[in-house]
């Protein structure tokens, strides 16, 4: 028996995100704090978004002071502007970074006390106040999962929050808003949301439903990573990975991630490497370690994203699987820790305390081979030495 939980209004398509004051009308909400990615100010894109809402008069606040991987500290500049008036639901417009920001600052302004008292084990389903999300970015998914995640800036840990509090009651899906993304974060993004499908597939807690929303997740998304770098006005394919995205995002929202999110998390907060890239420079090797322990799970995986056919055994097919994802981070200039900037001393010193962390998020429980301490250590030493 598997809970799914899904965001109650989906809008997804060319000018979903126009639909937000529609969704607040139908809604009841009357004064949304936006939580804007200051991007979308600069290019002139949150015009579309706000349009509707001054032509219908609504009151609302702008907040921009967002950080990349939001902070504890950025998530108390926002709770204090919210303090500032009377609002009733918070909008996410932006990447992760806003639609995390957005949760946080949505659950921690009606439950207060510290922020470290959420992360995992802990599961927040007590709801704060209601979240909209506008995703403009092909990545996270954040858009329709009940998971978000800060950084505690006083020990570079990136904390996992879970629960039906973060999960969004609307999500308005607009690939448009993707299609003047530069092509390192298009790329970057594209891989995280296929490391949420794959993982969500393998991991212990998929089921029949988050089975195939990952299936469809992956062949959306590898299936046009390529094309889009090639094309990136291709508009049919820029639609593909959003929708993707999303499909990735509610799969391990119901499932979970693994190992690779796990080891993931401590390298975007100890060395600043953005999410979707620190996953890229971990999948193939977590993958080797972890395909044994699940090889017709890892076989379907091949066969979805094109990299084997329906002919092959799964040995086969997960071999071609490993080859695929080294061939994929190559050809996408995807960077090793080493090439990113990172030095080896400063490398090997936060290690062992990067297992713990990972180990620490629950994540690496869910992988179809839980790991040691010990062998994440060395899962990141490979991942050095190979680079």
């Amino acid at each position: 028996m598997a809970a799914i939980n899904l965001p109650r209004t989906l809008e997804i398509g060319a000018k979903a995100s126009t639909k937000l004051q529609e969704i607040l009308a139908r809604s009841g909400y009357t004064r949304p704090f936006l939580v804007v990615d200051r991007y979308l100010i600069e290019s002139g894109l949150i015009e579309r978004i706000l349009a509707p809402l001054d032509i219908a008069g609504t009151t609302y606040r702008l907040f921009t002071d967002i950080v990349p991987d939001p902070t504890v500290a950025a998530v108390r500049t926002g709770l204090a502007a919210l303090a500032e008036d009377d609002y009733d639901c918070v909008v996410g417009i932006g990447g992760g970074s806003a639609i995390d920001t957005a949760k946080a600052i949505a659950v921690f302004s009606v439950h207060g006390g510290e922020p470290s008292s959420y992360k995992a084990p802990h599961i927040q389903d007590a709801p704060g106040l209601p979240v909209i999300a506008i995703p403009t970015t092909a990545g996270t998914g954040s858009e329709a999962t009940r998971i978000m995640v800060v950084t505690d800036e006083t020990t570079d840990e990136k904390m996992l929050c879970a629960g039906l509090a973060y999960l969004p009651v609307a999500a308005l899906v607009d690939y448009e808003l993707t299609l003047t993304k530069p092509e390192r974060l298009t790329v970057d993004t594209a891989i995280d949301s296929l490391t949420h499908a794959i993982e969500a597939y393998v991991s212990r807690r998929a089921n029949p439903f988050s089975d195939g929303m990952a299936i469809l997740a992956m062949r959306n998304i590898a299936g046009n990573i390529r094309i889009v770098v090639a094309d990136p006005a291709n508009r049919a394919a820029r639609e593909a990975l959003m929708l993707g995205a999303t499909q990735a995002g509610i799969a391990f929202s119901n499932a979970s991630v693994a190992l690779v999110h796990g080891m993931s998390r401590p390298i975007g907060a100890f060395f600043h490497v953005p999410h979707g890239l620190s996953n890229a420079m971990l999948l193939p090797v977590v993958t080797e370690f972890s395909s044994g322990a699940a090889l017709a799970r890892y076989a379907d995986c091949a066969r979805a994203m094109g990299f084997a056919s329906d002919r092959e055994g799964n040995q086969a097919a997960v071999a071609r699987l490993h080859g695929a994802l080294r061939d994929l981070n190559r050809e996408l200039n995807v960077p090793t820790p080493r090439s990113f900037g990172i030095g080896e001393a400063r490398w090997l010193a936060a290690i062992d305390q990067m297992a713990t962390q990972a180990l620490a998020s629950g994540s690496p429980g869910n992988n179809p081979r839980v790991p040691e301490h010990a062998e994440i250590v060395a899962l990141y030493e490979k991942v050095w030495t190979e680079g």
